[in-house]
């Protein structure tokens, strides 16, 4: 196995990072690495997600993508603490919203393959960042939702583009209206989730996945499949209106006291 961190082809995975890189066999492996913070989102978190969704896209050796997360879950959504810290100091979070926005436009225009292999908790930015993959493959038993309305926020990192989409708009709007989360077997059943793995072997699968998916021939007709896909769902407009709706939110709204719940309000994490 041929693994590379910030360094290239390094001999091991630096544990201290917040994203794992592994390179198999054409496969590159982006795994979420704040374990602590169920994977949640923060800004060197995004800015190495983005360069290594760069690194892939120039790669040669790269024929498929998955990204996973390591820990309890896939993603719990954007660091609330981080957040919280912008709404005590009086800050705007919405440059780090876009550059979120940014890099999950990167995932969803690259012209390779990209599978989320999802467990455990798939929430607001977290489910955001799946739908930005092109398949969805999750652990039986995993939940997965919108979730922002619950913490007092709106999304900003695409949902209210990508999940009509993907899911259809009776579900998206239920999913975002009440901030549910869905077992990923019920979402199968709308083709939200292309594959349910056995608990335990949702790596395995995913790799039997990306494998179907590396055809050497092909890669040029998947680049290009990929390009009509994007030219038909490029919704960047919509994408701008909802960053511009979380903005007038996030300034009208006092969404500290919520926030300070859930941040404070937990134990154990």
């Amino acid at each position: 196995m041929t693994l590379h961190t910030q360094h290239r082809k390094a001999a091991s995975v630096v544990p201290a990072t917040p994203l794992a890189v592994e390179q198999h066999e054409g496969v590159c492996w982006l795994r979420l690495n704040r374990p602590h913070r169920r994977n949640a989102l923060e800004p060197q978190l995004i800015a190495r997600l983005n360069e290594e969704i760069s690194h892939a896209i120039d790669d040669q050796d790269i024929a498929v993508v998955v990204i996973a997360g390591n820990g309890r879950s896939f993603c719990a959504g954007a660091d609330l603490r981080y957040l919280l810290g912008h709404a005590h100091a009086g800050g705007d979070p919405v440059p780090f919203l876009t550059e979120v926005s940014r890099c999950f436009d990167r995932i969803e225009q690259c012209p390779k393959p990209v599978i989320a292999a999802v467990h455990g908790h798939v929430v607001a930015g977290g489910l955001e960042l799946a739908l930005a993959c092109d398949i969805v493959i999750a652990e039986a038993g995993t939940l997965i939702g919108d979730g922002h309305v619950r913490n007092g926020l709106l999304p900003g990192g695409g949902a209210s583009t990508r999940l009509p989409r993907k899911a259809g708009e009776p579900l998206a709007r239920w999913l975002m209206l009440s901030g549910t989360l869905m077992p990923a077997e019920k979402l199968a059943t709308h083709g939200l989730v292309h594959d349910i793995a056995p608990p335990g072997r949702l790596s395995q699968r995913a790799a039997h996945l990306a494998g179907q998916l590396i055809h050497p021939p092909a890669r040029q007709a998947q680049a290009g499949v990929k390009g009509l896909l994007h030219q038909w769902n490029d919704e960047h407009d919509s994408q701008q209106r909802e960053l511009k709706a979380f903005a007038r939110h996030w300034r009208n709204s006092d969404i500290r006291p919520t926030l300070e719940r859930f941040v404070y309000g937990r134990r154990g994490e």
